[in-house]
């Protein structure tokens, strides 16, 4: 199937048909996009929902359970620059369906690695399992490509609330693909991934099959840029570092990025800790989580929204204040109180999304089109890294301290990122 981008007109053109045209085509890769991330979200979901019990039932010990999210995790953010350098050269859909395919070869290997019992075959496949969570990270950057000035937040909205679908869905087919996996042979616990291995497979296909024209090599014909096929992948990432650093909006949007995901992870990742201590029972600790996820993408739409009417960082500065609350009010919650942690979450999952949809927006167009992709790459490694660290120090200091000072020291970044945004972002005479 080959490109039609080179029908359509150049950055001089004033023809309404082709306006039209090009807005036509914005609203089928948004629509692509999602459907992609309705099938990564679940196989995303599922894979996270298993992973710590297939890690620990493959080496005998609970102890090594919250390796698998972190190799996840850590996988995730090793493929995001390549990944991004792979879209800078051939564009967004290559991208995207090879991040798709490694995280399907990573199941494949998970499912392997479980039926002879290894746990470092494992861990090498939930690193792999990453590539994909970075594809769907680098998807909502993909509704920006085309998106019409001012719309941009909105566009990458809808894309990260379609993850929504898969992440709720795919936790709750656990149960029923372990049954599959046992039917076929294979250890209950890799049936989920052989559901992983499908999703992201599909997704690929999705992606490969319907995401024509490819929306940033169109977006850089009309744009007359040399942001494909230019650039020597060796020297993005550097070049994209300096041009976020030496941009007062673009590190603005890369520091709520970071910082938003990584007090939403540790406190997240601590919750079901704190709460089982005192025999809260799964199915509610279950409960807990659902409503964060649900605030995390369920309202991503007025996000966009938001950040598109008020501006990039009044909705980054909220975020902060709405991610602080949120901490304040977890930390203060007795251990089985789910309903106070439970708004505490929601509360926590809407705050983040507030930093991620503006964040995200605001370094996407804070940036040269010739750096903008390796600036998207550099931001999801700085995220994932910040996650990882973030996350493993949560256990730490809930182990020496308490959640409570783990809340307090979540609330603290987010009350310093409140602060710091609009001051940083005056200096660029934007925001």
């Amino acid at each position: 199937m080959s490109e039609v981008g080179t029908r359509l007109p150049t950055p001089d053109s004033e023809e309404p048909d082709k306006e039209s045209e090009i807005a036509s085509v914005q609203r089928r890769t948004v629509a692509v996009l999602s459907v992609a991330q309705v099938l990564g979200g679940l196989g995303v979901g599922i894979g996270v929902a298993v992973g710590g019990l297939i890690a620990a039932d493959v080496a005998g010990t609970e102890g090594v359970a919250g390796l698998a999210q972190t190799f996840g995790v850590l996988g995730a953010a090793v493929a995001a620059v390549p990944l991004a350098a792979l879209t800078r050269l051939r564009g967004r859909r290559a991208g995207l369906v090879s991040g798709m395919l490694l995280g399907a070869l990573g199941a494949a290997v998970v499912v392997a690695a479980s039926s002879i019992g290894s746990l470092p075959l494992l861990l090498a496949g939930l690193l792999l399992f990453g590539s994909a969570t970075a594809a769907g990270l680098q998807a909502r950057y993909g509704a920006t490509d085309l998106a019409r000035p001012g719309h941009t937040a909105r566009a990458l909205s809808i894309v990260v609330w379609a993850t929504t679908v898969g992440s709720v869905l795919g936790p709750n087919l656990a149960d029923p693909a372990g049954k599959v996996g046992a039917s076929l042979g294979l250890p209950p616990l890799t049936g989920p991934f052989l559901v992983t291995l499908v999703a992201f497979t599909c997704a690929a296909a999705v992606l490969f099959l319907l995401l024509r024209p490819d929306p940033l090599r169109l977006a850089g014909l009309r744009q007359a840029d040399t942001t494909t096929g230019t650039r020597k992948a060796g020297a993005g990432f550097k070049a994209s570092l300096r041009a976020i650093a030496g941009r007062p909006k673009a590190l603005v949007g890369l520091l709520a990025i970071a910082s938003s995901h990584v007090a939403m992870v540790s406190v997240m990742v601590m919750t079901p800790v704190h709460m089982h201590h005192v025999d809260v029972s799964l199915s509610v600790i279950g409960m807990v989580i659902s409503v964060h996820i649900l605030g995390m993408y369920g309202l991503s739409p007025l996000t966009g929204y938001l950040a598109d009417r008020f501006g990039r960082v009044p909705v980054i500065v909220a975020g902060a204040v709405v991610m602080a609350t949120a901490a304040v009010v977890s930390g203060v919650a007795r251990a089985d109180d789910a309903v106070l942690l439970g708004i505490g979450l929601f509360l926590l999952g809407l705050g983040w999304s507030f930093g991620l949809v503006a964040g995200s927006a605001l370094l996407s167009e804070s940036v040269p089109a010739e750096t903008r992709t390796g600036a998207q790459g550099a931001s999801d490694l700085v995220m994932n890294g910040a996650a990882a660290v973030g996350g493993s120090l949560a256990g730490v200091v809930v182990a020496v301290a308490s959640y409570g000072w783990l809340t307090a020291a979540a609330a603290t970044l987010m009350i310093v990122m409140a602060v710091y945004s609009p001051m940083r972002a005056a200096r660029s005479g934007q925001g």
